[in-house]
Parts: C-alpha cells; sequence; structure tokens
C-alpha cells in the first residue's frame, strides 16, 4: 500500500505542477512545453485513477507514463533557469518516470 501511495503522490505531484508550467508557458508564448504538460498532466491523472482502482491494465501502460514524463522533464528542463514553474516541473517530472520505470519493471 505504501507504494502504491507513493505512485499517486508522484502522479498528482506532476499533475499540479504542469498546471502552474502551462500557465507561465501561455504567458511566454513556449508551445513545445505548453503541449507535453499537457500530455503529461493527462497521463498522470489517468494513472492516479487507475492505480487507486487496482485496474488490471495500470500494468501495462507504466512504460509510455514514464517515456512522455521523461519527455516533458528534458523539455521543462530547457526553461528551468528563467522559470520557476518549469524548474519544479522538470524535477516532478523526472521523479514521476522513475515511478513508472521501477512499476514496469515490477511484472504483475
Amino acid at each position: 500500500m505504501k507504494n502504491l501511495k507513493s505512485c499517486i503522490e508522484a502522479y498528482l505531484a506532476c499533475l499540479v505542477t504542469c498546471e502552474k508550467c502551462i500557465t507561465d508557458c501561455i504567458k511566454d508564448g513556449n508551445q513545445d512545453c505548453i503541449l507535453l504538460c499537457r500530455d503529461c498532466a493527462d497521463i498522470c491523472a489517468l494513472f492516479a485513477r487507475f492505480d487507486t482502482r487496482g485496474s488490471e491494465y495500470a500494468q501495462d501502460l507504466h512504460d509510455l507514463c514514464a517515456k512522455i514524463c521523461k519527455a516533458c522533464s528534458v523539455e521543462c528542463a530547457k526553461h528551468a533557469s528563467h522559470h520557476e514553474s518549469c524548474k519544479e516541473c522538470a524535477e516532478a517530472f523526472k521523479r514521476c518516470a522513475e515511478v513508472c520505470e521501477t512499476l514496469t519493471s515490477v511484472k504483475a
């Protein structure tokens, strides 16, 4: 149960930081960051729901979540020096990708 709780916390942290980052990037017109953050926010929200209800399909999708979170972390890191929200986002995505990769390696 502790592992499940930490996973859901990582997903929700990404979701919250995504929303902040998207808002800041809209103001600056940073399309690449906005598009990736939207994808990441959606996948993290989905995974929080899937893992909470113990969906049998969650395991199959953890690799996709890790891939999207890694891509978003790389993009947000490009802007971290001048946007605190991008810095926070990059860090949250990196942690979430690590959680997803751990879950991918644990086969049900």
